[in-house]
């Protein structure tokens, strides 16, 4: 508790204070970097040992998960050891070949140490040093609307200025030696926020489309019944998958990211359970925990749930903000809303955006009662979006097409002009 609470005034310091808040993160950078140097000089690398982690180990899903289970099941990758790396190790079970770790103990630096690929959806802490014959791979996790890293330019974040996250997306994108797009659209808009070409780093990009997407022209009709039966949905509603991001300036000091609902769930209640049902999914940064006990086979929070891909495809009707989540629900060519109820706060303080969104593929609603309309409406979404869709799919997913991890495998460990490649 004293610990907590000794944690907690340090945050809300160093949001008040640049210099105090600097001086933490140097120190704590130094001690990672100290830290880390004895398992960096004592394991040395095993050319066939892969390491995975997806959120910094909250999940087991996106992209970093396609490529494994097509490794798995690959003949050319049998005599491979693979290790996961988790912050709930006890919820994993895996195969002989795979060594399951938990996210920042001793074996997680050993095996990060050891393993001559990292493949990772998010970022490893910046006082990892990886080695000079180490191949990191950043699959990144989603399109980005919201701009990212060296692109933002309004101060809207409570813990960092924009000088303080370019400085960090640095000594993150040294590292990389490849970076996963899934259209001409990313690698620009990545190229960018990641600062490759200054860093000489620009044709890293494997532009093959995005390995966790091939899941959602691969699955069999069987499972929508299975994951329905598993979160024990009715089978007479309709799903709505409710999916906001996070805000950079809700946080809170010892806890940690926070959302604020902005919806009125009496409301959507009262006016939609006779038809629906809602699967309330938070982003992964948000730490705040929603009692919907009142909302009780109405909303059911699959926040925790681990694939976000298995709540797509159950999902009648995507609502979301200025989520990524919107671009991969795409692919399933279903009705999608946009419920930015503060859109110009968001816009203008805290991220802005990398296009107009006049083309996005669905209504964007600002009042409660005109989504709980549109919602009511949506026979007709397809009547009047169905041009816009066929764009945005043409101009963000035409690399998606069920197979784009086997591309991104070939890349990296096949093909000849890869300054990595080994024959067999």
């Amino acid at each position: 508790m004293l610990k907590n609470q000794i944690k907690k005034t340090i945050i809300d310091f160093s949001k008040k204070n640049v210099i105090f808040r600097k001086i933490i993160r140097k120190t704590l950078y130094l001690k990672g970097k100290i830290n880390y140097l004895k398992y960096y000089n004592k394991y040395k690398v095993d050319d066939k040992m892969i390491f995975f982690e997806a959120y910094n180990g909250r999940n087991y899903a996106c992209s970093p998960k396609a490529i494994y289970e097509f490794m798995i099941k690959d003949e050319r990758f049998k005599d491979y050891k693979f290790v996961w790396a988790f912050k709930d190790i006890d919820k994993y079970k895996f195969d002989e070949n795979t060594i399951v770790v938990k996210s920042n103990s001793k074996d997680y630096y050993k095996y990060l140490a050891s393993s001559k690929y990292w493949i990772v959806n998010s970022l490893i802490d910046v006082s990892i040093k990886k080695k000079k014959n180490q191949i990191y791979l950043q699959c990144w996790h989603g399109t980005p609307l919201k701009k990212l890293r060296y692109d933002i330019e309004v101060k809207g974040s409570v813990l960092n200025t924009i000088n303080e996250i370019r400085k960090r997306n640095d000594l993150d994108a040294v590292k990389f030696d490849y970076f996963i797009s899934p259209s001409k659209f990313c690698t620009e808009k990545f190229t960018s926020a990641f600062n490759l070409k200054k860093l000489g780093k620009e044709n890293i990009i494997i532009e093959k489309g995005y390995p966790r997407n091939d899941y959602l022209f691969n699955y069999k009709k069987e499972e929508v019944a299975k994951i329905k039966k598993k979160l024990k949905l009715p089978t007479d509603k309709k799903i709505i998958l409710y999916a906001p991001t996070f805000r950079d300036n809700q946080h809170t000091s010892g806890v940690g990211y926070t959302y604020n609902l902005g919806i009125d769930f009496d409301k959507m209640q009262k006016e939609l359970s006779k038809e629906y049902v809602i699967l309330f999914r938070t982003h992964y940064f948000v730490s705040n925990s929603f009692d919907f006990t009142k909302y009780e086979n109405f909303i059911y929070d699959v926040s925790s749930y681990d694939d976000i891909n298995e709540l797509y495809i159950i999902s009648d009707l995507l609502l979301t903000d200025y989520s990524s989540v919107f671009f991969d629900f795409a692919n399933l060519r279903r009705p999608m809303l946009f419920y930015m109820y503060d859109l110009d706060d968001y816009k203008n303080n805290l991220r802005d955006f990398y296009f107009d969104l006049d083309i996005l593929p669905g209504p964007i609603v600002k009042q409660e009662d005109d989504l709980i309309k549109e919602i009511k409406n949506i026979d007709n979404y397809d009547a009047v979006y169905h041009d816009k869709y066929v764009k945005f799919n043409n101009k963000f997913n035409y690399l998606d097409d069920g197979k784009a991890t086997k591309r991104v495998v070939e890349v990296i460990f096949y093909e000849k002009n890869n300054k990595n490649f080994k024959e067999n």
